[in-house]
């Protein structure tokens, strides 16, 4: 048993994989704003996700795990929550919490350091919990493992702009790019936040996009804990940004995809260039609008897992995808993964890679602009 990984690529040999019980759309929030009222859950209003939606993604998550089981991978799975109850700190109150399924958002390996995120969401304050069991039992088995939690974020109406949502959603694209490129979103300075799902690890070079998640403060905090990384601050012109993994995905050393309707800055698109690095543009996603209850954007069609340097899994429907990365010369497994999108996203969004074999690299020993 080890805990290790350095990267989004080597071979994959140990992962979590999420469950979908217990899902709620989540009660009313400062960070979170629902509002789907032909699916049942108009503005304000809250509760589990309905019964046969669960069923269907825990079948595709399910048999995901066996998949890679089927390919020698090991494969460990987090104990929900009851995730409808209320939960509470001495400054705050939140009518529900979310769900277990996308493992990523909280936790994130680096090298062999275990770290649990900060979260910004109240609904996901307690969302570790549903993972300490196997963390704990991690820790045990291995003594190399470093275990960490980053500062529990107080989360108090200071950690956010009040009246944003408003505010944000009246105004024309231009200026909510522009309010990305300043930060200026929901989130404040007053604390460090992140969510682990916001880092895109490359060996010594860790991507981290400041997001409707992830604040400047979280990403200062991680350059400071991890001093042997370059830790780097990215935006995309992305005007609703949570989680970098459907917009920036490094499938290998030297080979980014990217989504072409999020363009990045140019000051990263140098960085790998003088790197020798080559960014796809990735295939136009086979559907055009989310399923029922999900706050995913159709771009989880480039939401994928990479099991090797040359393996990857991708959703099943999305042909163009699958097409898009033989000709680049992986090996492509498909994977039926759609029902799971309204319980927190993809294929990457639902795997957490406990190990992966390999070492710390540096892929990107030049320098270029501010990186």
């Amino acid at each position: 048993m080890k805990v290790g990984s350095w990267n989004e690529w080597d071979p994959l040999k140990h992962v979590i994989v999420g469950r979908a019980d217990g899902t709620m759309v989540q009660a009313p929030e400062p960070a979170v704003v629902r509002n789907w009222p032909e699916d049942g859950f108009a503005l304000g209003t809250y509760g589990p996700l309905p019964e046969e939606m669960t069923a269907a993604a825990n079948e595709q998550l399910d048999d995901f795990a066996r998949i890679l089981e089927a390919r020698g991978i090991r494969v460990d799975r987090p104990r929900p929550l009851d995730f409808s109850r209320p939960v509470a700190t001495p400054e705050w109150s939140q009518k529900s919490m979310f769900g277990a399924m996308p493992v990523p958002d909280v936790l994130v390996v680096i090298g062999n350091e275990l770290l649990e995120a900060t979260m910004s969401f109240r609904s996901r304050w307690f969302e570790y919990l549903a993972h300490r069991p196997l963390i704990e039992s991690y820790f045990r088995a291995d003594p190399g493992m470093r275990w960490e939690a980053a500062p529990k974020p107080r989360l108090t109406e200071a950690s956010y702009r009040p009246g944003f949502w408003g505010e944000y959603e009246a105004l024309p694209y231009e200026e909510q790019i522009a309010r990305v490129r300043a930060g200026e979103l929901v989130l404040t300075e007053a604390e460090p936040l992140f969510d682990a799902a916001d880092i895109a690890r490359c060996g010594k070079d860790l991507f981290v996009q400041r997001s409707l998640a992830t604040n400047t403060a979280g990403i200062r905090w991680l350059r400071q804990h991890l001093p042997e990384h370059r830790v780097h601050g990215v935006t995309f012109e992305n005007a609703h940004p949570v989680h970098i993994d459907a917009t920036w995905v490094p499938l290998r050393p030297g080979l980014v995809l990217h989504c072409a309707e999020r363009p990045a800055e140019r000051e990263l698109l140098q960085y790998l260039k003088a790197n020798d690095w080559q960014v796809v543009q990735a295939a136009t996603p086979g559907r055009q609008a989310p399923p029922p209850l999900s706050a995913c954007s159709p771009w989880l069609s480039m939401n994928v897992l990479v099991l090797a340097p040359g393996t990857v899994c991708v959703e099943a429907s999305e042909t163009a995808q699958m097409e898009q990365l033989d000709r680049l010369g992986f090996e492509v497994v498909p994977v039926a993964f759609w029902d799971v999108a309204p319980f927190g996203g993809g294929l990457h969004c639902a795997t957490l890679d406990v190990h992966r074999e390999g070492t710390l690299e540096d892929y990107f020993p030049k320098r270029s602009g501010r990186f």
